[in-house]
This record gives C-alpha cells, structure tokens and sequence, in this order.
C-alpha cells in the first residue's frame, strides 16, 4: 500500500468502497488524514466496517471542510446527471479526484499511461511483461489488476515505474494526470451514457496525453476517425514529444503497424506475428503499441520480441481454459460490447457463440458481416431476445443462463462434428444482469468448462 503522506491532518471523504474506494481510504488513514467515507450498497459498508471504518452519509454539511472527495470510477461525475455526493461536494466546493489523483499527487512518479475502447486491458499487461521480462521494475494496476494505492511505492525513477490501464472514468478523475509514454489505441462508441456524446467521450480519451512535453512519448492508433483527429491535434501542439502512430489498416512509412503477418517499424519488417497468445488480427495492434512503447523505453527489438513470445495470454480475453471432445472453449467474458465481440468472432472459423448479458447501445447489429462465421449462437440475459431477432437465420436458442448455454454450444458442435469447433464465451454485453463483474462470468465458464471434462486447461489460444 502507498501511505498518501501528503494528505497528513486533512480530512478527506471517499464515495464508492469497491476495489479502488476502500483501498484509498487506507492509503488515506495510513498517510495520516482523518476519512469520511460511504457506499450506497450496504455490502461494501460493511466490508468498510469490517476493515475499522465508520461509514457516514456524505451530505453537504459532512463535506463542507474536506481537502477532497476521493470518488470510485463507478460513481457517475457528470452523465445523465452528477451522483448525489458529486453535487453535494460541488456544493460544498469541494474537489472531486480519483484514486490515481492522489497517487499521483503522493510520489510524481514515471508512469506509462494506457487507454482505448477496446485492446487496453491485454495491450497493458503485454506491455508490463515485456519491460519485466527485460529487467524493469514495474508495477501495473488501474483498471487492470490491483487499485493503484495497493501497488508498491516508488521513491524515484530508477526504483521503479508505473503501468497503469486507464478507462475514461478514471482519465476524467485525473486532473493532474502526466504519464512519460502515454498510449491510445482505438476509439468508438461506449459509455455514452456516462459521458453525453461521442465527442465528449473522445476529448476525455485524448486526455492520456494531457501534460506531455520533450522527453515524452504519445503512441497512438490512428486506423480511427477519432483518433485520427487527435493524432493530427499532436502534431499540431508541437511540443516536442516524441509521437508513433500505429496502424493495423495500412504499412506506416514512420511509426508501427501490421499487416501480412509481420510487424512493420518505419516501413520495415521487423519480425513475424507468430504469438500464439495472442490470436487475431485485433491483437496486431496491441503488440503494435506494446512494441512503440517499449522501444520509448529504450528497450531493443529482439528483446522485445522475446517478451511478446513469453507472454502467457490475458485471463479473460481469448483464453482457451478448455478442450472438450476435440471442442475449444475460448473464455472471452472480457468482450462487454460489440467491437471487442468483433475481435474474436474474426480470430475463428467455425463458431459456436456464447453471447448476451445487459446490452450495450447498438446491440450486435455490427457483427452481420460476421455471421457466416457463426455455426450457433446459445444466448442468455437480459440480451437474448433482441440478439436473437438481429441473428435472424442464424441458428440459435435462447438458453437463459451460462450454464445451460455452454451444454448447448457443445451439443451443437458435437452433432455437426466440424473440424476447427469453438465454443466462444464473447458476450458483446455488460455481465451486470447475472453476473458481479466479467471476471465473475469468465470465472463461471471456465468452472462449468472444467466441470464437464476439459482434458485440457490454460493454453493460450
């Protein structure tokens, strides 16, 4: 745990005591401030509880005096409308940060900085075990792993730095955000609901590369209308970073992308996409941007390549946990929208699609071309029925729960005795509706999987 030392004899007000929230009332109590702090769901009050707090109703009158509302990345800031505590510390005048805030606040330390809609979660893990296996001291968190007031404490540069996975409620969270090399893959539409529109949800995502100068890097995907646009901004600013577009559409005369099978760098091939961890066209940008941040970082290219061919695979993202009659099961809960869905149903041939939970805006209506992939598709949640009626001719059933879903893609596949079957876990939903989280569904899967005879568990596939 980071002790937030510079909060000594303040008081501060936490909201929100999931993973992140509880974690900063820690780092609060240990640096020496006196904390306030509530959660809306009795559960996470008592765990609070149970950890030595005294949960109280974070009212105006219990913000007025506070240094600061330390807020979870959940709470809503500004979309459809401020959380009642967020008006009530507006009220008080009161700053509202996030836990990455503080951190960053505490130590001003050398931070790798990763975003996008989709890809960041496996670019920055990539990333983490590239630099790790080359000897670097690192400590990743954020979005990904561990709250970022849990990892160890860094008094300087040659100690260690920091990856942190930032997703756009964290980024907006983050006034005083600065990261040495900042990455930004991809944009396209989600979270709308928290953010308002597409253009208020692309200049939070520019953000990563707010407060750069000389010495910095921003590595960016510009195969996007969106980030196009905030590439061009870059060059624009001019001050002096280091800038690498990164491309999966086209070979870049200057900067890093893939086609053909091989990674490009100026134009050049540098070395084959051979990483079986790592399948997919998708994941040619995700090694793109791991392999521009890394050379940012001073590292050479057959270092590299050796940490992309030791990397294991992101738990989650097209994990095969699983072979069941000569079937893969591929655990991809990690795909909560379309795009991502998009992703895995072009990694395979022949299909058998687990998908559903709570949708997101737009459905799957994006995934038609892909269709003919899909052998059937077994739906559950609350999705199913529009899923069902967008698949149109495409087999399906709606099977309501994950179990029942997964005994159905195999009894599909196994009938059609089709070489190269895939059970595919790759919702295209949020897991909100069955589900505590998406690890929580990937968790399930993976256990209904091993239940029913996988003679085979944990290859990357």
């Amino acid at each position: 745990m980071i002790a937030l030392t510079h909060t000594r004899g303040q008081t501060w007000a936490v909201f929100g005591l999931a993973r992140s929230g509880l974690a900063t009332a820690r780092a609060l109590l240990a640096g020496g401030a006196e904390v306030r702090l509530w959660d809306d769901t009795e559960a996470s009050r008592a765990a609070a509880a149970v950890a030595g707090f005294q949960p109280m109703q974070l009212h105006e009158g219990a913000l007025v005096g506070c240094a600061g509302l330390a807020l979870a990345p959940g709470v809503p800031l500004t979309h459809p409308a401020p959380n009642q505590v967020v008006a009530n510390a507006q009220r008080a005048g009161v700053a509202v940060v996030g836990d990455i805030e503080l951190l960053l606040r505490e130590l001003k330390p050398t931070v790798y900085g990763v975003t996008g809609t989709n890809g960041k979660s496996t670019t920055t893990a990539l990333l983490a075990h590239v630099l790790k296996a080359a000897g670097r001291s690192i400590a990743m968190g954020g979005n990904i792993g561990q709250a970022v007031l849990e990892l160890p404490r860094f008094e300087n540069d040659k100690a260690g730095s920091y990856i942190i996975e930032m997703s756009s409620f964290q980024i907006d969270l983050t006034p005083g955000w600065h990261a040495r090399i900042a990455l930004l893959l991809n944009i396209t539409p989600d979270h709308l609901d928290r953010h308002g529109s597409m253009e208020n949800y692309a200049a939070i995502k520019a953000r990563i590369f707010a407060n750069q100068a000389a010495g910095d890097t921003a590595v960016i995907g510009v195969d996007d209308e969106y980030c196009r646009a905030i590439y061009a901004a870059l060059i624009k600013e001019n001050t002096g970073r280091g800038i690498v577009p990164i491309s999966i559409r086209e070979i870049l005369a200057q900067g890093v992308s893939t086609a053909n099978g091989q990674l490009y760098e100026n134009g050049k091939v540098v070395f084959a996409l051979d990483f079986p961890a790592l399948p997919g066209a998708h994941n040619g940008q995700n090694i793109a941007a791991a392999f521009a941040a890394a050379r940012a970082a001073g590292l050479d290219v057959e270092t590299i390549r050796a940490g992309i061919a030791s990397f294991p695979g992101l738990k989650h993202r097209l994990q095969r946990v699983g072979c069941i009659d000569g079937i893969a099961c591929i655990n991809d809960s990690k795909a909560t929208n379309a795009d991502s869905t998009e992703k895995a149903l072009a990694a395979f041939e022949n299909v058998y699609w687990i998908a559903g939970g709570k949708a997101k805006d737009g459905g799957i209506a994006s995934l038609k071309t892909l269709f003919p992939r899909i052998r059937r598709a077994s739906l559950i949640g609350e999705a199913a029925a529009d899923f069902a009626a967008t698949l149109g001719a495409v087999p399906h059933a709606l099977c309501g729960t994950l179990d029942k879903a997964l005994d159905d893609a195999l009894a599909a596949a196994r009938k059609d005795r089709i070489k190269d079957a895939v059970v595919l876990l790759s919702p295209a939903c949020a897991s909100y509706d069955q589900f505590k989280s998406f690890e929580h569904r990937g968790d399930e899967f993976i256990r209904l999987v091993q239940e029913r005879g996988a003679d085979e568990q944990g290859a990357a596939a």
